[in-house]
């Protein structure tokens, strides 16, 4: 390529290639070029449109500005793009029937559980709205882990650009940073988007994304009942079940949302690039097909496999998520005792949970974590043996503090889990009982009740008495 600058006078030669590059970093666009002449220089499709989309996607990622190292607002242009489609607007009619079936469940929820009903107004939404409504959770989740990513694209593309390029960019080094974060941006997006044309609710994959809200998707509803030969209200009524039942455990115990996403975030930012597959991408790398380079990002070309210490925080979220998803379950499914098909609904949902669509394998890829709860069903049966153990309250009052939840050994000995906790309770009790009774003075009865030890020492009288004997 030549390195003659792109402003030159008109009795230089221009390098089309290399003058359109300077007009996308310049913001100007493609304006002015031929885009049968820029094929011919550079090797590109001769199809215009083609060549105006592909340019178009790469002045976005080249000459975006963001105030962050990935660009949000690609991120939030492509989740919208990916959830558009068949997605029509929520009608009056499908507002009211969401809201009457949460009402509902909320009614249905309550003699199966401890905590009580959250009084949030039920919500239908749309694809869209799912995305605005969900797009700041993702974001938190997924910024440590993006601005690494970001990071490392741009280093490693700057260190493999030819001189000559970046001799021509000149003070245009930022361009880099904006492409990485671009791209991630854009990957990320259309996850998002995908998810959007999956979830059922504000809650479907165990986390609350929305901040104490309480919706159902319509349109997804009415997708997830086909093929099931099961009526379209029991589905309704069911899956409400399930998202009041989500509702109710995030608000009634203020420390779990905030416990779960911290742990996610905790697992991202211990991430690190692996920097020597970043490189072997910038060497093939095509700044024309950005097609390619989300096709890369996609596949987890940057996530490094897990060390030790991920592992075991990966283990730790899997619980928790097992913990929530496990709760849900028992409880709505002894609260949707009376829908004939409860248990054929329960079953494939059991099954998506643990499988998870697409759309959720792609953010698994791309940020190297899947938000799946694995032991769901040990976590359900752990559940169901503590309420006949111990009752529905004493169930419900394992979610007091983050330090009395069970671990993954307690998931492998659900019926056992019980009989711990009773043991440990009833020591408990023993120590409160012995404080209380200190704390109101009685402690000299207390001390008189202790039991006498044997190696106490003789009288002083007496022995000085014995003593005096041996002497005369």
């Amino acid at each position: 390529m030549s390195s003659t600058p792109a402003n030159n006078d008109d009795d230089t030669p221009k390098d089309p290639l290399q003058e359109m590059l300077a007009n996308l970093l310049g913001g100007q666009g493609m304006e002015g070029f031929d885009p049968a002449e820029l094929a011919k220089a550079a090797g590109l499709p001769s199809d215009p449109n083609a060549l105006a989309q592909m340019f178009s996607q790469v002045q976005a990622m080249m000459s975006g500005s963001s105030d962050t190292p990935v660009n949000w607002d690609l991120a939030h242009d492509a989740a919208r793009k990916a959830a558009a489609g068949d997605d029509p607007s929520v009608t009056p009619n499908q507002q009211r029937e969401i809201d009457e079936a949460l009402r509902l469940a909320e009614m249905w929820l309550d003699p199966f559980t401890d905590l009580a009903a959250t009084a949030i107004v039920g919500r239908a939404w749309s694809r869209a709205e799912w995305v605005e409504e969900t797009l700041g959770t993702w974001k938190r989740l997924t910024e440590p882990v993006a601005n690494s990513i970001a990071f490392a694209i741009s280093t490693a593309m700057n260190e493999q650009l030819p001189e000559e390029m970046k001799s021509m960019m000149g003070g245009a080094a930022s361009m880099m940073q904006n492409m990485g974060g671009a791209l991630f941006g854009m990957q990320l997006g259309s996850a998002v988007g995908a998810l959007a044309k999956e979830v059922v609710g504000s809650t479907d994959i165990g986390i609350p994304l929305a901040d104490l809200q309480m919706a159902l998707l319509p349109a997804n509803v009415k997708a997830f009942g086909e093929g099931l030969e099961v009526p379209e209200q029991e589905v309704l009524l069911f899956l409400a079940l399930r998202e009041a039942a989500h509702a109710r455990l995030f608000v009634q115990v203020p420390w779990l949302r905030a416990h779960l996403l911290g742990t996610i975030e905790s697992y991202a930012r211990g991430i690190h690039i692996d920097m020597s597959r970043i490189e072997d991408l910038a060497q093939n790398l095509d700044p024309s097909n950005p097609e390619a380079m989300q096709s890369a990002l996609s596949e987890g070309v940057f996530m490094p496999a897990r060390t030790p210490e991920q592992d075991a925080a990966l283990a730790k979220l899997e619980t928790a998520l097992a913990l929530v998803e496990g709760w849900v379950d028992e409880v709505t499914f002894a609260a949707a005792a009376n829908l004939p098909a409860a248990a054929a609904i329960r079953e494939t949902i059991r099954r998506r949970r643990a499988t998870g669509g697409p759309a959720e394998h792609a953010f698994g890829s791309l940020v190297g974590l899947e938000l799946r709860p694995r032991r769901l069903r040990e976590a359900s049966a752990l559940w169901a043996s503590l309420k006949e153990q111990r009752g529905i309250a004493a169930r419900d009052a394992i979610w007091a503090h983050p330090d009395l939840l069970p671990t993954s050994a307690d998931l492998d000995d659900a019926a056992g889990f019980g009989a711990r906790r009773s043991a440990e309770d009833a020591s408990e009790s023993d120590v409160d009982a012995a404080l209380a009774k200190l704390l109101d003075g009685g402690f000299d009865d207390f001390q008189a009740e202790a039991p006498t030890d044997s190696t106490e020492e003789p009288d002083t009288d007496s022995d000085t008495d014995s003593g005096s004997g041996d002497k005369n």
